[in-house]
């Protein structure tokens, strides 16, 4: 349901306080706020003090296991007010415990702080790695399925023999479908498989090929994942080879309709599970015409996708995959016009830059061309600094996510210059200066804010944009061998793992605060935890005015994190709070990248 404004009948909520967490006793001075996974051995430590008032030069001491005392020290500067009833943030400096364990923090007239552990990276976030694919494994659509209490049986075989439809048209703001029914154009098409998209149904090829492009970075840049990261990447570009049909130049953009009308059903009008879902023959719709161009955006993900998998694999099942590749970066179109083709409506994924996206691609290409020997390699790879300037000249740049790559493109340019490739317009210090950019913009907005968040969380997309900024950091150490920005992307980290106003991590399972009730059809109606999955994390107050109801909707215990609301952003964790708590793809692929580069040190 993500971007999906509409709400049905409303129904009873449940709500509940997690104690020492979320509630707000006045009896209490404040909050600790910390990274409730932790923090490895050597890196930076902070945690916040969320006060009713400036407490001034408030001690706090560091306790293990047992009780006793292994660090002690005076809360630091104040970074600023929240809202109206605490007015004080100030930094707690844990820098110097060091040694393997699991802690608290304790603080007067504060409840005792959740756990948190100091631990080699790898061992952090490795396991958070896992959980990540756990939540893809509980995506997954069609036949080749895990079992598991959120999954017991194929869903949408149907898909193997889909009908294709005219490209759906809709009102501006995307909400409601203006073709009284949709138009069959071709078919059948086998687009069986792949994962679905976020708490419904849907499958969209936009965000499936960054999704996998993420992940197989993780795959051939850590140590980390092993067989199952191996697994899933397979699962995710054997959908996105059914999506591309190399015989006649089509791609494929999207399984399933998110909004309809009172003729056309859509996902978004039912909440079910996969495995019973009454709609059985969903419609395809395509990029483009077949042999057309196609949206330069969506081709340069899915042909960067194709390289990056090839770099992976050998011999022949290389070539082939470097051709399906090469093949869709030559069918982009190079000169778009109006709306860039993501998902129909294009509002539930709204994107303006796609430069960025080509870069990415012919990065892939040639180093996939390199490995292989291909002879097209040197045009890739001055074709990726072509649209490197391009992108750099832009005035769409912006930070990682499913929306802008360039970081994830930069990166791998340099690896190419670096591996003695010769790269058209750019100097390795432009492309480097673009990564400082980012992260730049990011490190500002943080310094002004009372938990150092870089991303906005008055904006969708506020956790994975936050990873963003941490990944690119790591992405920023690894081509200049510096750690200007290893501080911040811990900062970013320990937000989104619960160093925030709210104390919650945003990635369901860990810490010990995290999302009990996510907008997820499976979760909700199966009861079992949706273990790994990122969610969208804080949003604007006003985003909330609607909740999704549905008859059929299981209500759910709601943590109430109202009293640390704030900053104009609100955080509610509510079954149909879609603007806070659906988790997606995207969303986890960008998570379980930053920890993969995090694990591997």
């Amino acid at each position: 349901m993500r971007h999906w404004k509409s709400a049905l009948a409303a129904a009873a909520v449940i709500t509940t306080l997690l104690a020492g967490c979320t509630a707000a006793p006045s009896d209490t001075s404040g909050f600790v706020r910390l990274d409730q996974v932790g923090y490895a051995s050597g890196e930076t430590k902070h945690a916040y003090l969320l006060g009713r008032q400036d407490p001034g030069d408030v001690e706090f001491k560091v306790v293990g296991t047992t009780g006793e005392t292994v660090l002690s020290g005076t809360a630091g500067a104040m970074t600023g007010g929240w809202n109206d009833s605490f007015a004080a943030v100030r930094v707690l400096d844990l820098s110097a415990v060091k040694t393997p364990g699991s802690y608290r923090i304790e603080v007067p007239g504060a409840p005792q702080s959740p756990p948190f552990r100091v631990a080699p990276a790898a061992d952090l976030f490795g396991p958070i790695v896992a959980s990540n694919l756990k939540f893809f494994q509980a995506q997954r659509d069609g036949a080749e399925f895990v079992q598991s209490g959120l999954r017991r049986g194929p869903a949408h075989l149907n898909d193997r023999q889909a009908t294709v439809y005219q490209t759906p048209r809709y009102n501006d703001e995307g909400t409601v479908l203006v073709d009284e029914r949709l138009t069959p154009v071709g078919g059948p098409v086998d687009v069986s498989g792949g994962w679905a998209d976020a708490g419904d149904f849907l499958k969209f090829t936009h965000t499936a090929a960054y999704s996998v492009s993420a992940m197989l970075l993780a795959q051939r840049d850590s140590r980390v994942g092993g067989a199952e990261l191996a697994a899933e990447n397979r699962h995710g570009m054997a959908w996105l080879d059914r999506m591309w049909d190399d015989a006649t130049g089509t791609l494929y953009a999207q399984v399933g309709i998110g909004a309809g009308n009172d003729a056309v059903r859509s996902d978004h009008d039912i909440w079910r599970l996969a495995e019973t879902d009454e709609l059985t023959d969903r419609p395809v719709f395509r990029a483009a015409e077949p042999g057309a161009p196609i949206s330069p955006n969506l081709a340069g993900k899915v042909a960067a996708a194709f390289a990056l998998d090839a770099q992976l694999d050998t011999g022949e099942a290389a070539r082939r995959k470097l051709d399906q590749a090469a093949k869709l970066y030559a069918q982009a179109d190079r000169a778009p016009s109006g709306e860039l083709t993501t998902a129909f409506s294009h509002n539930f994924y709204p994107e303006d830059s796609w430069q960025d996206d080509l870069e990415f691609a012919a990065a892939e290409l040639a180093l996939a061309g390199k490995a292989l020997g291909d002879p097209r390699t040197g045009d890739w790879a001055r074709d990726a600094g072509r649209w490197a300037a391009a992108y750099f000249a832009s005035d769409t740049k912006g930070t990682l996510g499913v929306g802008d790559v360039s970081a994830l493109a930069h990166a791998d340019l340099v690896r190419l210059m670096d591996e003695g490739q010769s790269v058209a317009e750019v100097s390795r210090d432009d492309v480097v200066r673009d990564l400082t950019r980012q992260l730049d913009a990011g490190r500002d907005r943080a310094a002004k804010d009372p938990f150092r968040a870089g991303a906005s969380y008055t904006d969708f997309d506020s956790v994975p944009h936050t990873f963003g900024l941490a990944t690119t950091a790591r992405l920023h150490e690894r081509v200049t061998t510096t750690g200007t920005y290893a501080a911040f992307s811990t900062q970013q980290r320990n937000w989104v793992l619960g160093a925030n106003a709210w104390g919650s991590s945003f990635v369901i399972g860990a810490g010990s605060v995290y999302p009990r009730c996510p907008e997820h059809q499976a979760a909700n109606l199966t009861g079992e935890p949706l273990i790994g999955a990122a969610v969208n994390g804080p949003n604007q107050a006003d985003k909330f005015a609607e909740l999704n109801r549905f008859p059929t909707m299981r209500a759910c215990a709601v943590p109430d994190f109202a009293a640390f609301d704030g900053h104009d952003a609100r955080y509610v964790d509510d079954v149909g709070a879609w603007q806070s708590v659906e988790p997606a793809d995207d969303f986890t692929a960008t998570g379980l990248l930053y920890f993969a580069l995090a694990s591997t040190e």
